[in-house]
C-alpha cells in the first residue's frame, strides 16, 4: 500500500481477499481482488454486490449558514432540498471548469453533508465558509458501504423498515443489525442501490453480516474498479479519470467545462451565484469537445487512453471502456470533437492489444437509457 493518511477499518477484510490496498484519495482503497472482476459486475447487474466506497469524503455543513455555503460552493439551489433528500451536483472554479461533484444530503434545517471524491469539494466548502456562522467538519469515522443491485432491497427490507419505500435520491436515519446507520438510495452503478453510512468501529461487522447472510441470494464483495465496468454502460464520469488533467490539452491548461462534459444539468434552473457561474454560462457553445459514448467491434475492450481516430487521423481519446458478456457488447467513455457528438459516425480505436477497432458515435448512456432500474419504485 502506498503512504496513505485515511484509512477504513475494513482493511483486512480487502487483505484477505487480496488487495494490496492501492491509495485513491488519500486512503488505501480495494481496487483488485483475487476474484474475477466481471463475476462481481454480474453479481450486481443480477443480484447485488457489496462494495467499501469510504475512500469518498464525507464533510459534514452545520450552522445557520450552512445553506450559503451549500449554495455558494456546489450548483444546485439547495433551498428546494429538504430534509431527507440528496441531489447530485457539481462545483465549479472561477473559469467555470469544473472541479469535483458531490452528493448533496440534507439531513436538517441548518444541517448538510457533502460526499465527494478527490477533486477540491472540501477546499471549496472552505473556501465558502469563511466568514459564516458555520461548522465545516471532515468526518472520516463515518464509513460508506454501497450494497448495489437488484436484490439490494430485498435484503434490507428483512432490516429496515420502510426500505422499500425510500425514493431514489432519499435517505434515513435508521438503525442496522443493533447499530446506528444512515441509508440512502444512491450509488454509482446505475442499479438500485444503497449507501450504508455507518460508524468505523460498526462497519466490520456491518460488512461481514451482509457477506454471511446474502451469500445464499448471490451477494459478493466487490472490489473498487468494478465500478468502471459499470459506470461505462450508465455514463457515470470519475473525475479525474475522464478529464483533462488526466488527458491534458496541447495547448492550453487543464479544466473542462459542464457543457463539454454533458453535466449541464446539475445547474438547478435559472441559478446564479455559485463559483464560477458567470464563467460557466458564457462558455455555452464554445465547447472544444464532448464526452460521449462508442460502441466497438469485438470483445475485446481498448485500453484508457486509446487514440479515436478519424480517417487516419487522432481525433480523441478513450477514457474508460468495458465488454459486458451480460448486454454482448463493447463499449467506451471517450472524449470527441463536437461533430462526433452524434449518433453512427464511424470512427476507429487503435488498441495497443487489440489492434485497430472500428467504433461508431452512440448517445450515452448505453444501459437502462431509461433509468428505471436505478429508480423503481416497487
Amino acid at each position: 500500500m502506498t503512504a496513505s493518511w485515511r484509512f477504513s477499518t475494513l482493511a483486512e477484510r480487502h487483505r484477505a481477499l487480496g488487495s494490496k490496498l492501492e491509495d485513491w484519495s488519500g486512503m488505501g482503497t480495494a481496487w483488485s481482488y483475487d476474484g474475477d472482476p466481471v463475476a462481481e459486475y454480474m453479481a450486481i447487474r443480477t443480484k447485488a454486490g457489496l462494495m467499501d466506497v469510504s475512500g469518498l469524503k464525507k464533510v459534514h455543513i452545520t450552522g445557520p449558514g450552512a445553506s450559503h455555503v451549500i449554495d455558494r460552493a456546489t450548483t444546485r439551489n439547495v433551498e428546494k432540498l429538504m430534509p431527507g433528500r440528496a441531489v447530485y451536483a457539481a462545483m465549479l472554479n472561477d473559469a467555470g471548469k469544473f472541479i469535483d461533484d458531490c452528493v448533496i444530503y440534507r439531513t436538517g434545517p441548518n444541517a448538510f453533508m457533502v460526499v465527494h471524491g478527490s477533486g477540491q469539494g472540501f477546499e471549496q466548502l472552505t473556501m465558502a465558509a469563511y466568514g459564516r456562522d458555520v461548522s465545516v467538519r471532515f468526518d472520516d469515522n463515518l464509513h460508506d458501504l454501497s450494497l448495489q443491485g437488484p436484490l439490494a432491497v430485498d435484503y434490507l427490507e428483512k432490516y429496515v423498515p420502510g426500505i422499500r419505500q425510500l425514493r431514489y435520491f432519499g435517505h434515513m436515519q435508521t438503525s442496522l443489525f443493533g447499530v446506528p446507520a444512515m441509508i440512502s438510495r444512491t450509488g454509482y452503478t446505475g442499479e438500485r442501490g444503497y449507501e450504508l453510512f455507518v460508524r468505523g468501529q460498526d462497519a466490520p461487522m456491518v460488512w461481514d453480516r451482509i457477506l454471511e447472510e446474502g451469500a445464499a441470494m448471490g451477494i459478493i464483495p466487490c472490489r473498487f474498479t468494478t465500478l468502471d465496468l459499470l459506470r461505462t454502460e450508465s455514463y457515470l464520469l470519475f473525475f479525474p479519470y475522464d478529464n483533462s488533467e488526466m488527458y491534458p490539452f496541447e495547448d492550453e491548461p487543464c479544466g473542462d467545462t459542464l457543457w463539454e462534459l454533458g453535466l449541464d444539468f446539475t445547474v438547478s434552473p435559472g441559478k446564479t451565484g455559485f463559483r464560477g457561474a458567470e464563467e460557466h454560462y458564457r462558455l455555452r457553445g464554445k465547447e472544444r469537445f464532448r464526452i460521449w459514448g462508442l460502441k466497438l467491434a469485438g470483445d475485446v475492450a481498448p485500453e484508457n487512453g486509446a487514440p479515436v481516430l478519424r480517417d487516419g487521423k487522432k481525433v480523441g481519446v478513450v477514457t474508460q471502456a468495458m465488454h459486458s458478456p451480460l448486454n454482448d457488447w463493447t463499449v467506451a467513455i471517450a472524449r470527441l470533437p463536437v461533430d462526433c457528438a452524434n449518433e453512427g459516425t464511424a470512427l476507429t480505436v487503435q488498441s495497443a492489444e487489440a489492434g485497430e477497432i472500428a467504433a461508431t458515435t452512440a448517445a450515452m448512456p448505453f444501459f437502462d437509457i431509461d433509468k428505471a432500474r436505478r429508480t423503481a419504485k416497487d
